[in-house]
């Protein structure tokens, strides 16, 4: 009898790549000057053995795109099934609403940037492929795989693993332009006090906590152990969760069927940014919960444990997930395009943030800076720099914010596949549509910003950070 153990070695191949990124950070200085996580070096351990020792045995790495995939989805639901930190009265720090604008700020000018800088290289490559920028920066790897699936069917062979290797290349982003930003600010007083102390914690630089150092508490039991043990409680409740996002998107799938050609088209799309929809079916199944008196059941700590776990291996598998033997056919326009991509957010985030925020504006930052460059993962790795504790507001301000940025980026979302069409029609048109898509939404995320900044929002506007 023959079983599949497929899952076995992929989860075995990444948790010993996780051990040996964890003894590097310990013992390493360079990983330790520059905040590296070790699910970001695990990742790059891999990425030889999936392309060229497993295949020489048989076998394929095609499955890790959808292991990342399932990840993120799953990491999104357990940080939102979190309980809403208690509201301060008189809080104007910009709030969900600021959180939302910070992310679009990253859909709209990288989309404007990568739609800008493939022009220099038609008709060499494919139309959409400067939107791999937002994609894979942005909205990171799940996203730039599921999409590059679809575009793969429409002509552009290797899209997956180019969608992955701009997702990757923002995780280094995140890292050195994070540590960099870190660092910056130390020196230059954009830190408060509280800030300050959490960079000193011994354990953060090296990655394990000191032998002589008390072990903070990572979760609490909310069940008892002879009836159902609390961790399996609070995973049967992520997966459930994660079980009615998917009947929800199988409900629209069905019912945008309706809508012929283009409603099919909307519906694949959808599915690549089920993170979205996993996040707002969490928020539902909190409310209820709240409503019954039922959220004392699940643990914060628990769920972040959970979310956790999910995002470490996600990174590491998603960079591990990268086809070498399509990068190389276009390294020099993935290396321009990066660099210019990841310098124009280096730049126009803090600038933004440090005008928009009232209150904990350097965590935020970091937040919107990461998730710019690396999705939820790296953006919660750079505020666990600030925040170990996600004490602050501010993760479950991104998290309250999914919803409000779905809504808000559903034309995006129905434009996605546009430069895609122009190359199966060979009318630019649609092009020319997608870019004026962009430039819409950039126009919307400058009157939120003006709205929220008010009278800071052109101070000192030759200062990369503004202070009062």
């Amino acid at each position: 009898m023959e079983f599949s153990w497929k899952i076995v070695i992929d989860a075995g191949a990444i948790s010993c790549a996780l051990l040996v990124a964890t003894l590097l950070r310990a013992k390493v200085r360079f990983f330790q000057k520059y905040l590296i996580p070790n699910a970001l070096t695990a990742g790059f351990l891999l990425l030889p053995f999936y392309n060229y020792f497993f295949p020489s045995i048989g076998y394929a790495q095609n499955k890790l795109g959808e292991l990342v995939y399932h990840l993120l989805n799953i990491s999104f639901i357990a940080m939102t099934l979190r309980s809403s930190p208690p509201k301060v009265k008189g809080h104007k720090g910009g709030g969900v609403l600021g959180m939302s604008t910070g992310i679009l700020l990253g859909y709209a000018t990288q989309a404007l940037l990568g739609l800008g800088l493939t022009l220099l290289f038609l008709p060499k490559i494919f139309p959409s492929f400067g939107l791999f920028l937002p994609l894979g920066f942005a909205l990171g790897p799940g996203q730039a795989y599921a999409i590059g699936k679809g575009w793969e069917t429409m002509g552009f062979e290797g899209a997956p693993s180019i969608g992955l290797t701009f997702a990757a290349i923002g995780y280094l982003w995140a890292c050195f332009g994070g540590v960099f930003l870190i660092n910056i600010g130390r020196k230059k007083g954009w830190l408060k006090g509280a800030d300050l102390s959490a960079l000193n914690d011994k354990a953060i630089t090296s990655g394990v906590v000191p032998l002589d150092a008390q072990k903070p508490v990572g979760a609490r039991l909310s069940t008892d152990s002879e009836a159902i043990d609390s961790f399996s409680f609070h995973a049967g409740s992520v997966v459930f969760t994660y079980l009615l996002s998917y009947l929800l998107l199988t409900g629209l799938t069905y019912l945008l069927g309706f809508a012929g050609k283009t409603g099919r088209e909307l519906a694949v799309n959808l599915w690549g940014i089920n993170f979205i929809f996993s996040s707002v079916t969490a928020i539902v199944v909190r409310k209820v919960l709240d409503k019954m008196r039922l959220g004392r059941v699940l643990d914060d700590d628990t769920l972040s444990r959970i979310s956790g776990f999910s995002v470490d291996f996600m990174v590491a598998g998603s960079i591990a997930a990268i086809s070498l033997v399509f990068v190389g056919k276009f390294w020099a326009e993935i290396l321009l395009m990066s660099t210019v991509c990841g310098i124009m957010t280096t730049l126009i985030v803090p600038w933004f943030c440090s005008r928009m925020f009232r209150d904990n504006e350097f965590p935020r930052m970091l937040m919107i800076y990461g998730v710019s460059t690396g999705t939820l993962s790296t953006g919660l790795a750079l505020l666990r720099v600030m925040d170990p504790e996600f004490k602050t507001s501010v993760a479950s301000d991104y998290m309250l914010s999914a919803g409000l940025t779905f809504l808000l980026a559903v034309p995006f979302i129905l434009s996605i596949n546009l430069p895609a069409k122009a190359a199966t029609s060979g009318d630019m048109l649609y092009y020319w549509i997608m870019m004026a898509v962009a430039g819409a939404y950039l126009l919307y995320v400058l009157g939120s910003y003006a709205w929220l900044a008010r009278r800071k929002s052109l101070a000192k506007p030759g200062s990369l950070w503004y202070s009062e």
